[in-house]
């Protein structure tokens, strides 16, 4: 009789070569016998989502852990919707356009327009749910997007979002409309529909964010064919922002628009304006507190002598040390540490601009972190060069860092922010908090986010700001209230705090 281990290791091999032939994260019962699905449940490798669909979970992560049902969301519902109607479904222009317009945010609610809908919210993992709208679907339906989801097209989803969608998330709305380099597609729908009042508003809008000519041509069109359109400007304020046809760009640069007042207004702490040598200094006798903090936050936990192991040059690759994931993020971080002190001494004595500094040197910050594991053979040496190529997620964060395309666009957008930002405070909290929301790297960008901050922060005279793993949990939630509410002022006040 086969015993209890070598039962689950049937039901194991039967879901690994479900994921091999097909979904990866996602199963429908059907799929896997009634006793493999009990059995992987039991075990925790499954977990329900609704009756008849369950998510693939690590059974090592603590309860509660959000972040394989966060990382499969959007597959769960274009498999939902799809067995449900078909290709007869969408979601509403809401989310159409932040799908578009890169916002990475897993919603509370989807809302799904279909013909076939009941009008009733369907209860998904907490706090996610489904809204089952009966509704008709838009003339076009799009679905060449990276989650293949059923979408309005860019243009019908401007001319359907409601004036409400302009006041409750005008990010999203001046990115969609700034990714629009050819209005002919927005004035067919509009010529062929009439719809005047919504005519106006997307003139409005266009003229709200500096294209004018799209706006004159959407007046001076639906005039001449006969309608009545009277502009009308949907936004309740106008921002100076250079906007870039990649979303990606354009969400960044708005957010730190829309963010900046706020940093100045709530980052307090007080300057200390050492000398050059005597930061130099004070930052070289902190490298071992900072160093166990930062790892600490990451989830190593390094001891007191691998430390000072590590910094006395004791340590080698081939040591008994060399399996030791601790050890080698230990002898990381301290090449990068050696690699920011030459960055601050360049900033503070030779009066270089941190933003040059950092575009310059922030590539070597990281593959030092890493140059140990090469070294141990652990990785390959490509795994430390440019930014990552697949997808990344972050532990029970409804935030999904940007996908791998976007990430060169979103990275010159920063880099240019800092060059042309000229508050050393908002330079480095919103700077911090950028960099960890694209998230270029595969690991790492914790450790470089709180380096970048640092930098940006010696660069005003402030001191060396070592977040203590003691406050983890805090300064965690603070990076995803901005990440998914777009809400900055925890962060800035979280930093001051120290």
């Amino acid at each position: 009789m086969a015993t209890i281990a070598e039962l689950l290791a049937t039901s194991l091999d039967a879901l690994k070569k479900l994921q091999q032939n097909g979904d990866f994260m996602i199963v429908k019962s059907g799929e896997l016998s009634p006793t493999h699905i009990k059995r992987l449940v039991a075990n925790n490798f499954l977990k329900p989502v609704i009756k008849g669909w369950y998510v693939v979970t690590d059974p090592k992560t603590l309860p509660g852990d959000s972040t394989a049902w966060y990382a499969s969301f959007w597959n769960f519902v274009v498999r939902y919707a799809k067995e449900r109607y078909g290709n007869d479904w969408c979601l509403s222009a809401e989310q159409s356009l932040a799908i578009y317009t890169g916002s990475s945010i897993v919603p509370m609610q989807v809302l799904i327009r279909a013909p076939k809908g009941n009008d009733n919210a369907v209860q998904l993992i907490p706090p996610t749910s489904i809204f089952n709208l009966r509704a008709e679907l838009p003339s076009v339906i799009d679905s060449s997007n990276q989650y293949g989801l059923n979408l309005y097209s860019l243009a019908e989803a401007i001319i359907v979002a409601t004036p409400s969608m302009y006041s409750n998330d005008p990010l999203t709305m001046r990115t969609a409309l700034a990714m629009v380099s050819d209005v002919s597609a927005i004035l067919k729908i509009l010529a062929d529909t009439g719809q005047p009042y919504r005519a106006g508003r997307v003139a409005g809008a266009f003229r709200n964010i500096g294209k004018a000519d799209f706006a004159d041509e959407i007046m001076n069109t639906m005039k001449r064919i006969g309608y009545d359109v009277r502009e009308d400007d949907p936004f309740t304020e106008v921002l100076d922002v250079s906007l870039s046809t990649s979303p990606y760009a354009t969400r960044i640069k708005l957010m730190w628009q829309n963010m900046r007042e706020d940093v100045l207004n709530n980052f307090s702490r007080t300057k200390s304006n050492l000398s050059p040598k005597k930061f130099l200094e004070q930052m070289e006798a902190q490298y071992k507190l900072d160093a166990y903090h930062s790892l600490s936050i990451e989830g190593y936990r390094v001891t007191d002598e691998v430390i000072s192991k590590v910094k006395s040059g004791d340590w080698k690759p081939d040591s008994t040390d060399v399996d030791s994931k601790n050890a080698l993020a230990a002898r990381g971080y301290w090449q990068a540490f050696q690699s920011v002190k030459k960055s601050v001494s360049d900033i503070l004595i030779k009066k270089e601009d941190a933003a040059d500094v950092l575009k310059r040197d922030l590539s070597t910050w990281h593959s030092e972190m890493f140059m140990p594991c090469v070294t141990a053979g652990i990785i390959k040496p490509s795994d430390i060069v440019g930014y990552r190529s697949n997808q990344v997620y972050i532990r029970n964060s409804m935030h999904t860092p940007l996908n791998p395309d976007a990430l060169r666009d979103a990275m010159d957008a920063l880099f240019e922010l800092l060059n042309s930002e000229s508050d050393s405070g908002v330079r480095a909290v919103l700077g911090h908090f950028v960099f960890t929301y694209i998230h270029p790297y595969v690991d790492g960008n914790g450790r470089a986010g709180r380096f970048l901050m640092n930098i940006m922060l010696a660069s005003g005279g402030y001191d060396w700001l070592i977040i203590p793993v003691e406050r983890r949990d805090e300064y965690l939630f603070a990076l995803e209230k901005a990440s998914v509410e777009n809400e900055i002022v925890p962060f800035a006040k979280f930093l001051s705090n120290f």
